[in-house]
């Protein structure tokens, strides 16, 4: 059904994995693996996840939409969100929501503005606030999928951690070559984030260390001295059993040992996002 089309982001949800298709519309993988018909908007779509019984649409001009049952809105109140009149992109354009996630209880939906940091709503506190300084210039959101409260961010300034919510955020860069990161993704205490020279992803490479503690080292066996771009938002992945990597030039790298070493899995068209089953 969608043999041909570009998959620009992938969620997984209660019942099966979330996709975003050529940026026009948004749809679901069945459990008994057929795809539901495409949800469009007419907006350019960046990202999506599943928030309670809604789906939650991130798209460019930095619009948030909800779609529940038939009906798919604008975000209004996502419109009165602080700070939105900084929001901007380092080359002049309109700002997007580039990424979004959901904590583990399911309490508090992060959204990843490029540039505009992330901003934070929680069931206990139904109005939109920033988390961070818009400057962090962060690239990927991704709340902690066991541990509520547990959110790290992929950012220009390193890679950004928090265990409350958003409130207060610690940076960590020991062990990376430069700080412009792009992707992150976690499972229980492993975490994968990418980093590179800038965002045209000069000497671009993967690294991973523990939740916790310690530096983070590079992936380096079984993977080539520096991928030819930046590993991008969403092509990172970790589960319980394995992690992955998508190259721009269409590999895909795994690992069974939590990074430590790295085979080709697939070679396969340029790859623009991964997923992983638990």
């Amino acid at each position: 059904m969608f043999h041909g089309h570009a998959i620009d982001a992938l969620s997984r949800g209660r019942r099966g994995w979330l996709f975003t298709v050529d940026g026009e519309a948004v749809a679901r993988w069945e459990p008994d693996g057929t795809a539901s018909d495409p949800i469009s908007i007419e907006a350019s779509i960046n990202c999506v996840s599943e928030h309670g019984s809604s789906l939650v649409i991130g798209a460019s001009q930095a619009r948030l939409y909800q779609h529940s049952g038939d009906v798919t809105v604008l975000r209004e109140d996502f419109e009165e969100a602080p700070g939105r009149d900084t929001w901007h992109t380092p080359w002049g354009g309109p700002p997007d929501v580039r990424s979004i996630s959901v904590d583990a209880d399911a309490s508090t939906l992060y959204v990843n503005v490029h540039v505009g940091g992330v901003v934070r709503w929680k069931a206990d506190d139904p109005v939109w606030r920033a988390t961070m300084d818009i400057h962090a210039d962060v690239h990927q959101v991704v709340a902690h999928p066991t541990r509520p409260g547990t959110v790290l961010a992929a950012a220009a300034v390193g890679l950004g951690i928090s265990t409350d919510y958003g409130e207060s955020w610690t940076w960590r860069r020991d062990g990376l070559h430069a700080d412009y990161c792009r992707a992150v993704a976690v499972w229980d205490d492993l975490v994968l984030v990418s980093a590179s020279l800038g965002s045209r992803g000069r000497n671009a490479a993967v690294y991973r260390g523990r939740l916790d503690e310690g530096s983070l080292a590079g992936c380096e066996r079984g993977l080539p001295e520096w991928f030819s771009t930046n590993v991008n938002t969403h092509c990172l992945g970790a589960s319980a059993h394995q992690a992955v990597i998508g190259d721009a030039d269409g590999t895909l790298y795994q690992s069974t040992d939590e990074g430590e070493t790295w085979e080709v899995a697939a070679r396969l068209a340029p790859i623009r996002a991964v997923g992983l089953e638990d």
